[in-house]
């Protein structure tokens, strides 16, 4: 019985994302989805979301 139809290429390498430079998060400094220009504060997913979960709880 052959097994060919089990094996799957490998999968190729994601291409790097060219793209302006990003702003840092105000929290932990990791880039967020912001260009440098963004003149308001910019926050990562990770932090915009902790965020929106503490100003939905606050009442």
């Amino acid at each position: 019985m052959s097994e060919e139809y089990c094996t799957t290429p490998g999968a190729p390498a994601a291409p790097a994302v060219a793209g302006p430079p990003f702003a840092e998060c105000v929290l932990c400094r990791k880039p967020t989805e912001y260009p440098q220009s963004y003149k308001w504060i910019t926050l990562c997913p990770v932090c915009e979301w902790q965020e929106a979960q503490r100003t939905a709880c606050s009442g």
